[in-house]
């Protein structure tokens, strides 16, 4: 139990890495519940205290933005992708909490 690293910890660690993410392209799957998951791109454009804020772009070159909790990031509703690669940036799923 000494070496487990406690949810708020976690957390924690979750804003900083999205505080060094600010500003670069993110892929966003979000599961909204009753099998709606939704899928976008765009810009981390802020993380604050309690959440973070992705600019996506909608169609005919719109922009909306959206913010998620970083809770939603240790619990897998939210997951961030490199747009490029195809690679999870944070990967807390085989976290044990």
């Amino acid at each position: 139990m000494d070496n487990e690293t406690s949810p708020v910890n976690r957390v924690d660690e979750i804003r900083d890495e999205l505080v060094r993410l600010q500003g670069k392209r993110v892929r966003v799957r979000a599961n909204m519940g009753r099998s709606r998951v939704i899928e976008r791109s765009g810009t981390l454009v802020g993380a604050h205290p309690s959440l973070f804020v992705i600019e996506v772009e909608e169609r005919r070159g719109r922009t909306a933005r959206q913010s998620y909790q970083y809770v939603d990031v240790l619990t897998s509703t939210v997951e961030l992708y490199d747009p490029d690669t195809g690679e999870r940036l944070l990967d807390y799923s085989q976290v044990e909490m």
